[in-house]
């Protein structure tokens, strides 16, 4: 794993981050910013967390055109971006003594969203709603996993348009490079998380 690390404060002066409002075609809508998000409170400010490493950056930007050309009435709407090594620890923290850990990387292994190569992110309408997903964002139960969707398809736990909403997210992010995860729609690492471990700066 790689050791190099950088204070989240450093990463206005880093060649390495740059910042969410220079991806043009995204909404933004950090949800770990407000309270509204699993834990009932903002975990962020007084930190600035609208960043990404540059190689997740440039890889947004191509699930934008991707998007763009298949949907131009519709847009990528971020809602996790850079969360530092902090933030995951408190995260962690908060979910002790329950079963919903699995969602969570353990902070000293650390979470791809710690090196700025992660992206929780949905799909808003030309009226700027946010698409039918099946779920909200941070729903941490069987209904958000891509894995089991053919089983809640048979169930009718999920609706066809559910799937085809997060079908079209999961076309949009593989073909700028990104992959998903099996426990949850919104989340996608850039890459490949061994390698993003040992190659990329950990942001704390």
């Amino acid at each position: 794993m790689s050791t190099a690390t950088i204070p989240c404060e450093a990463i206005p002066g880093s060649a390495l981050f740059r910042h969410l409002s220079t991806v043009a075609g995204i909404g933004v809508d950090l949800r770990y910013a407000s309270a509204d998000n699993f834990v009932g409170r903002d975990l962020y400010s007084p930190l600035d967390c609208a960043w990404l490493h540059r190689d997740a950056a440039a890889a947004l930007e191509r699930a934008v055109a991707w998007l763009s050309a298949a949907r131009p009435d519709y847009r990528l709407l971020v809602l996790d971006a850079l969360r530092p090594q902090r933030v995951q620890e408190q995260l962690w923290a908060s979910l002790q003594g329950t079963d919903l850990l699995m969602y969570l990387a353990p902070p000293e292994r650390g979470s791809i969203h710690s090196f700025g190569m992660a992206l929780d992110l949905t799909i808003t309408d030309a009226a700027g709603r946010e698409l039918d997903m099946g779920t909200g964002f941070d729903d941490l139960t069987l209904l958000s996993h891509p894995a089991k969707e053919a089983e809640h398809l048979a169930n009718g736990a999920l609706r066809a348009e559910h799937v085809a909403n997060r079908d079209l997210l999961r076309a949009a992010m593989q073909a700028a490079g990104f992959v998903g995860i099996s426990t949850e729609w919104w989340h996608y690492d850039c890459g490949d998380r061994v390698q993003v471990r040992a190659s990329y700066p950990r942001v704390l």
